[in-house]
């Protein structure tokens, strides 16, 4: 059995050199805007236009790969982002900027599902886990270099700018190389969003506030840690703390909410990380203890979506997990698009501090939310037991209630049997019937009750004790 990594080795290269790229050029942005004064709203402004652009990527790509294949698309998407990262050099037009951080959403959504799509139909069944574990990590590592490559360029100059755009050049190169059949082409997923956010409410509440978080981290933290004194160098390294420990903390995450209940994990993650926000928010912090407690941010902010995705999927059938993937990215790209915008709003009113304010806001909505949902189905779980428990009432068997019950006693009067088993009304007792009479009998009523051989079984049995008692 081959190694995963090397057997998708040219798209783990692939991925690499382009997330490398992206973080590269998102805190890149941040801090340029940041150095010139630029006003908070645009540069939460400038991460909603990309998340937006990843939300119409999800649809566009399918349509994409459908028509003219993976490789294809993946080789024009990475032209259309290559050419908006160096457009940003041509101006310093910020409604110009709006546009291009769009167009590098879409393009690079539509990298993402090319990679995501392939790995996802030729992994093997017993090493997908790994597969895709691989593929964070992956990414993981490319946020990370990207972070620690801008460390190297402290006078922000066109330089990033052209790494940017060489990371999103090399990246077709193992891609267009490789040597592996292309995947099928993608159907688009149908989207279910009314019923889903009834069905799994923790989940989609949860994964909405998380795009939030993390929208307004990866778009306004550089500006943060900027207004905060930190040098570029500085600022590099605590991007980077952030996301190694959104990397470390995937794991161990997963195998505590495999033995603790994911929604009560929520609860817990939630209510710690608007502990912890609050207080980055209101006091004043700085050096090893701030690189501590965006460390420890990382941990809680970057495991409430795979914790809210986990929740979601235990509670869908396997059926309908397609659709609840798309409803989750959309969702996830909704809150993305609309966090950084009402952060970037709070930091232009009341200070750069107001990042992590918005944040604690957030997580508190969301831990009354999910205090509320939870309250709610317990309270509708016990309703449900307490009725289930009072309307049950101890019944006899269809046999005790039934006419044949009577036939089966010898101690009832037989002409009073044959009236209930043929529901009629005796006004003279008729004399003692045969076997063979009353079987004549039952054949030819039409409204007898139980079928034939019960009937003459049963007048068999009656006759027979009604004998044995005048013997």
């Amino acid at each position: 059995m081959h190694s995963p990594f090397r057997s998708f080795s040219s798209l783990f290269a692939t991925t690499l050199i382009m997330v490398l790229g992206a973080g590269l050029l998102t805190t890149y942005l941040g801090l340029s805007l940041a150095a010139d004064g630029v006003q908070q709203l645009w540069i939460g402004g400038m991460m909603s236009a990309y998340y937006l652009g990843l939300v119409v990527g999800s649809k566009l790509g399918h349509k994409l790969i459908g028509r003219v294949g993976h490789i294809r698309t993946f080789v024009a998407s990475a032209g259309m982002v290559t050419a908006s990262a160096l457009g940003h050099a041509l101006t310093d037009d910020l409604q110009f900027w709006l546009v291009l951080r769009l167009l590098v959403g879409t393009g690079m959504m539509c990298q993402y599902m090319v990679l995501e799509s392939w790995l996802n139909e030729q992994a093997e069944s017993n090493q997908r886990g790994t597969v895709f574990a691989s593929y964070m990590i992956v990414s993981y590592i490319g946020m990370v270099a990207g972070q620690t490559v801008l460390s190297f360029f402290p006078e922000l100059g066109l330089e990033p700018l052209l790494l940017v755009g060489i990371c999103y050049a090399l990246c077709i190169v193992p891609i267009a190389l490789t040597r592996r059949i292309h995947p099928a082409p993608l159907h688009p997923a149908p989207l279910k969003i009314l019923p889903f956010w009834r069905q799994v409410p923790q989940s989609l509440t949860t994964i909405l506030m998380a795009g939030g978080i993390s929208g307004s981290f990866y778009g306004l933290a550089p500006a943060f840690a900027a207004g905060s004194g930190l040098s570029t160098k500085e600022i590099a390294v605590f991007m980077s703390a952030t996301i190694l420990a959104g990397l470390l903390a995937q794991w161990p995450m997963g195998k505590l909410s495999d033995k603790i209940p994911r929604s009560r994990l929520l609860r817990v993650n939630s209510a710690l990380l608007g502990l912890l926000v609050l207080s980055m928010a209101i006091l004043p912090i700085s050096g090893p203890l701030l690189i501590a407690m965006t460390f420890c941010f990382g941990i809680l902010a970057f495991t409430l979506y795979p914790l809210a995705t986990a929740l979601a999927n235990q509670h869908i059938d396997p059926e309908e997990r397609v659709a609840l993937s798309a409803t989750i990215l959309l969702t996830f790209g909704i809150g993305a698009t609309i966090g950084p915008l009402i952060a970037s709003g709070l930091m232009q009113l009341l200070g750069n501090s107001m990042l992590y304010g918005y944040m604690a806001v957030a997580c508190l909505i969301l831990f009354i939310r999910l205090q509320r949902v939870n309250y709610n189905q317990k309270m509708a779980k016990r309703m449900l037991s307490q009725q289930q428990s009072s309307d049950y009432q101890v019944a006899s068997g269809d046999l005790v209630s039934s006419p044949l019950a009577a036939a089966l006693d010898p101690r009832v009067n037989e002409d009073l049997v044959q009236q209930q088993m043929r529901d009629e009304t005796l006004t003279e007792p008729e004399p003692e019937a045969s076997p063979q009479t009353a079987e004549k009998t039952a054949e030819s009523a039409d409204d007898v009750i139980v079928t034939e051989p019960s009937v003459a079984e049963g007048e068999t049995q009656a006759q027979q004790g009604q004998r044995s008692a005048t013997e």
